[in-house]
């Protein structure tokens, strides 16, 4: 499914590629997207066996994970990149923090996202966890990714 939003002059797409029943919150990743990049995105939502076997094969890491970017190429007119989101993740993690999978998924999209625009917690000096936790804010979202993630 292919998802265009337009915002006042900011026009952009979210191609989503939906392979589970998980509901995505379309509209809230569209906004929150807007507040960011004008450039559009592929969004995947798969299984964990589907994200194992691409965990492994562009990371050599053969376990499944909750979520992975993927940026393009910078050129004119490309795409942003993809992001790849485990169903099975977003159900275990927002049963363990007590929220709902909509929270739990726009958690983990907008860390796919800022993964995209090169943010990077592994390297970076906690620039990419205070713009998460903005987010968070600004969307009235659970603070667990925040609670989490401290201290990676």
């Amino acid at each position: 499914m292919i998802l265009a939003y337009k915002f006042d002059i900011i026009a952009f797409m979210i191609e989503l590629d939906n392979r589970t029943s998980l509901v995505v919150n379309e509209q809230l990743l569209a906004n929150i997207t807007k507040t960011l990049t004008k450039k559009d995105i592929e969004l995947i939502v798969t299984t964990d066996d589907e994200m194992r076997a691409i965990n492994n094969e562009h990371r050599n890491i053969d376990r499944s994970t909750d979520v992975l970017s993927f940026p393009y190429e910078e050129m004119p007119m490309s795409p942003l990149g993809s992001i790849v989101i485990s169903s099975s993740h977003v159900e275990q993690k927002a049963k363990e923090f007590s929220h709902t999978n909509s929270d739990e998924f726009t958690l983990l999209f907008i860390h796919g996202l800022l993964h995209l625009l090169g943010f990077d917690h592994e390297t970076d000096h906690g620039e990419m966890r205070i713009k998460e936790k903005e987010l968070i804010e600004q969307f009235n979202l659970p603070k667990s990714l925040i609670i989490r993630t401290e201290g990676q």
